[in-house]
């Protein structure tokens, strides 16, 4: 039986594509030292999928149920780590802590300040083959009629719904570390929570972030999204073609220079909103990891929104992307294999030589 089962449930957007590579990047070595991670990363996507009753994979091999026993038959500590788990609704949720009773359970969900959140969510929406604009993105948010946003993309609302189930002391916000802070923080704070010292995880190998796409870029993903219909249908068929293809192989690579973020004509609004989730989450019994200041966005640079980019520049950056694409399947190409020469070619061509050795 598990001693204690730590699930780390999101936000996405919190740096989670960081701590995950930490994590499996040293699996055999968190493993010696008593934590496990059961499965594979594929694991607990699907067995999140399963839980959330979701169809994103034809042919799962992990349920939440297989997950949850893995975990319990293990005698140290576990973790389970997936950032779509926080959308889970309150009977979702309250199946998976069940489920992996009597181990003690603790919940770990991360908060990032709203500034940097709500381009960086607005993108992630686009490469799941999202299709609005950033301002119908923001101005929903800004009326109200996007409150998936507060419930599947922010701490405040998830860590109620996953960290009331379990005692005060087994919920824990752990804090994005702002701008210049060491690289390895956020690291430092999720194995601060979970006991994992110094020294067991190797943080060298564990391979960058989740490349962010530059104004221009993200826009012509969005256009392109928009133009394919009713074609690689989200999410499996999309992410095996056009998330490999186009995002990862070419849009990934450029410079993306041109950057982008709400505008400064919202900064008032953002600044407003982020004092009141400190407020709640000030209110809300739980282990803070970092600093709750650190939701108060502190650079609030006047950068454009990708509706304000000039036509050319889209332009520029599809003609740039559709060159990449060329080297992209230039590349493939050189890949594939021969073909191979058939047995009555290659048998009629040994009996010509034979007739020509007898002439």
């Amino acid at each position: 039986m598990a001693r204690r089962v730590f699930i780390h449930v999101g936000a996405p957007k919190t740096g989670s594509t960081y701590v995950q590579n930490v994590f499996w990047t040293n699996v055999d070595a968190l493993r010696e030292a008593g934590i496990l991670l059961p499965g594979k990363f594929s694991a607990h996507d699907e067995a999140m999928a399963d839980l959330r009753e979701l169809t994103w994979h034809a042919n799962p091999a992990w349920s939440w149920d297989r997950l949850a026993a893995a975990a319990g038959e293990w005698p140290g500590d576990v973790v389970i780590t997936n950032e779509g788990l926080g959308a889970a609704t309150d009977a979702q949720a309250a199946r998976a802590v069940r489920s992996l009773r009597p181990a003690e359970v603790h919940i770990l969900v991360a908060a990032r300040d709203l500034w940097r959140t709500f381009p960086s969510m607005w993108q992630q929406s686009i490469r799941a083959r999202g299709v609005w604009s950033f301002s119908d993105f923001i101005r929903a948010v800004e009326r109200g009629t996007f409150d998936d946003f507060w419930e599947h993309h922010t701490a405040n609302r998830m860590l109620r719904r996953w960290g009331d189930l379990v005692p005060a002391g087994q919920r824990h916000l752990i804090t994005v570390p702002g701008p210049g802070m060491p690289r390895d923080t956020l690291w430092r704070r999720f194995a601060g929570v979970i006991g994992i010292p110094d020294g067991v995880c190797d943080l060298t190998v564990a391979a960058g972030a989740n490349t962010s796409l530059g104004a221009a870029e993200v826009e012509v993903l969005r256009r392109v999204n928009r133009a394919l219909g009713d074609r690689y249908p989200h999410r499996a068929p999309y992410q095996r073609v056009v998330q490999r293809h186009l995002v990862d192989a070419v849009l990934k690579q450029r410079t993306n220079e041109v950057r982008f973020g709400v505008g400064p004509d919202r900064a008032a609004w953002v600044l407003d909103l982020a004092e009141q989730q400190i407020k709640e989450l000030a209110e809300y019994p739980c282990d803070v990891v970092g600093d709750l200041a650190e939701l108060r966005p502190v650079d609030v640079a006047p950068v454009p929104t990708p509706d304000q980019l000039h036509r050319d520049q889209v332009l520029d950056a599809a003609i740039e992307t559709i060159i990449g694409m060329i080297g992209h399947a230039e590349q493939l190409d050189l890949q594939l294999p021969r073909p191979r020469e058939s047995l009555r070619r290659r048998a009629t061509r040994k009996v010509r030589r034979g007739l020509k050795l007898w002439t």
